[in-house]
């Protein structure tokens, strides 16, 4: 005998439930109605009437419970009319309750979410919701959203809004975004979450104006306050949001974008106190970092046009638009959510030319184009981005000499300048920009030999300044900066080592795995990503690598990431800023 009929043997009992009795227990009811034996209600819309048992009913929602047991006429009455709903609504409510079944489509959804709101089919009501939810799209997230606050449907109203934030770039072109109020518009444009561009935010509440701009107009400072001016590019707020009529029109307005343009000129934030509300803003949630390496040489020795971003999400390499000519030693940098990429040696046909070229890559459309030429063509120069400007420093030139220039492109104005250079030519120094100043760190002279010495130079003095170290002795070496901290990797050693603008010392962090050089370094959410390099073996061998790791300054510890889709040295790796790049087509 088995232990459960031993049990029930010894309590003297039998236990026994039916799994399926409801179900029969309905379906009998449902008969029972069909076949009208023992109705005791009869419900009328419109010029039919529709049996029932009014214990069913007052069994399956509060609202008819109400209505048939605390003494109401309608308790009495074998006939009860019920206003404000279609019959045809109603016979599918009933067949609800018998059944447990209800079919939602277009042409009802609407009219049950609002009968299973008033009659209290909460059941009903969030399958509409959730076929509503499925039907969402740019173009009607917004009138959902709507219909959401009619309804107080909190999951579709959620979901809704959730769409227009996500989709925003196609719904600020539909119709309903310019009905919206500007409590309702302003609420969009602050959100954390909105996926767009902040030049597009602006474009946004121009077209808002623009369909009312006698009653709207007054509204210009509330919505230009939700667009994050720190991340609009210098030329577009200049020359498009401070000629703007609306914006001109409004002294508010006016006086944001002067406290902004002055910084924006300005190579010291600290010169603008009055604006640190406007420009410390956070990036949007929805704005990511990519982490992008772009030519280089591969394994092989050849070089290459592959420019190559990483989703971190999917740990996949995915393919952007090659570089338009093949370059080596070209330098490069991130600025305006745009690469730039400088200079080099340009390699066709087995001729090799030192160029002055700069091309710029756009995510957001995913191509290049040129810009302005250097002052000097060069190659294995350094360069690097502070607030709108790109400094470039250094390097070899035409005549194969090695340069003390320092270099400064306005981004703004599409100019070049020449800058004081600097006290010691070198080549290969790992570089950093922090508190409006430049340091480099080590590199070699003239005759190969590695320079113990840091080289800083002031911003807004124009002036250079030395500090002599034994600690820096590093030779094709990247630099990045995490808070105070410029971290120096590698350079023909493991040694990494870290240097405190505000102590001026030294700290030394966690060795790499391997003595390389030639690698690319960048930072993302506070973590750096080495990718590549050239590493030298135990036995003094050189060997190309494909390793990707990353270090982390809170742990000091390094991980391996995987793999790059090849070996890969002397290319550029960089962090890229954008709202999105699922637009594009790799």
């Amino acid at each position: 005998m088995d232990e459960d009929n031993q049990n029930m043997v010894l309590h003297n009992c039998f236990h026994f439930k039916e799994t399926d009795l409801s179900y029969q227990l309905l379906k009998q009811l449902n008969t029972l109605r069909q076949e009208e034996t023992l109705i005791d209600v009869i419900l009328c819309a419109g010029d039919k009437e529709v049996p029932c048992h009014r214990n069913v009913l007052a069994s399956s929602s509060p609202y008819f419970r109400a209505m048939f047991c605390n003494n109401f006429k309608e308790s009495f009455l074998t006939r009860v009319r019920l206003s404000g709903i279609h019959v045809d609504i109603l016979i599918q409510i009933v067949d609800y309750v018998y059944t447990g079944e209800i079919t939602i489509n277009t042409a009802n959804v609407f009219s049950l979410m609002e009968a299973a709101a008033i009659y209290q089919y909460p059941k009903v009501f969030e399958a509409c919701s959730l076929y509503l939810q499925n039907q969402l799209t740019a173009e009607n997230c917004l009138g959902m959203i709507r219909l959401a606050e009619i309804f107080s449907c909190e999951s579709l109203q959620k979901k809704a809004k959730a769409i227009a934030l996500q989709q925003f770039l196609e719904v600020a072109s539909s119709e309903d975004l310019k009905e919206l109020s500007c409590t309702e518009l302003a609420d969009y444009l602050g959100d954390d979450e909105l996926c767009a561009e902040e030049e597009q935010v602006f474009d946004t509440l121009t077209t808002w104006i623009n369909h009312d701009p006698k009653t709207r107009q007054k509204h210009v400072h509330e919505l230009l306050e939700k667009v994050r001016l720190q991340y609009v590019h210098p030329t577009y707020l200049l020359h498009f949001i401070a000629n703007n009529p609306f914006v001109q029109s409004s002294p508010v307005c006016k006086s944001i974008l002067e406290s902004a343009s002055r910084l924006l000129f300005s190579l010291s934030p600290a010169n603008t106190p009055d604006i640190k509300p406007i420009w410390y803003v956070p990036r949007r949630y929805a704005s990511q970092e990519f982490l992008v390496i772009i030519g280089g040489r591969k394994g092989n020795q050849q070089t290459t046009r592959e420019a190559l971003l990483y989703d971190s999400r999917t740990q996949q390499w995915l393919a952007l638009s090659k570089l338009p000519v093949h370059l080596y030693k070209a330098s490069s940098v991130c600025l305006h959510n745009n690469i730039y990429i400088i200079g080099g040696v340009i390699i066709d046909n087995k001729k090799t030319v030192v160029s002055a070229s700069v091309y710029s890559f756009s995510l957001k459309m995913n191509c290049w184009k040129s810009e302005v030429d250097m002052l000097v063509p060069c190659y294995s120069h350094q360069t690097i981005a502070h607030m709108n400007y790109i400094f470039s420093l250094g390097g070899v030139g035409p005549s194969q000499e090695i340069l003390n220039t320092l270099h400064r492109y306005d981004s703004i104005f599409s100019v070049w300048e020449k800058m004081a250079p600097m006290p010691v030519a070198v080549l290969h120094p790992a570089i950093a920009a922090k508190n409006q100043r430049l340091y480099l760190f080590g590199g070699e002279d003239t005759v190969q030999n590695a320079v113990r010495l840091i080289q800083v130079y002031n911003i807004s003095r124009n002036m250079w300044f030395r500090m002599e170290t034994r600690m820096v002795k590093n030779i094709c070496a990247p630099a990045a900066v995490i808070g105070d901290r410029i971290i120096i990797i590698g350079g023909y050693t493991r040694r990494v080592i870290a240097f405190d603008t505000k102590s001026n010392q030294f700290v030394k962090c966690a060795d790499m795995k391997e003595r390389k050089m030639h690698h690319g370094a960048t930072v993302i959410n506070n973590k750096v990503y080495v990718t590549g390099g050239r590493c030298i073996t135990s036995d003094n061998n050189i060997e190309d690598s494909d390793a990707f790791d990353c270090y982390d300054p809170e742990t000091d510890s390094w991980i391996s990431k995987g793999r790059l889709p090849h070996k890969l040295f002397d290319h550029s790796c960089l962090t890229l800023h954008s709202i999105s790049y699922k637009s594009l087509t790799f």
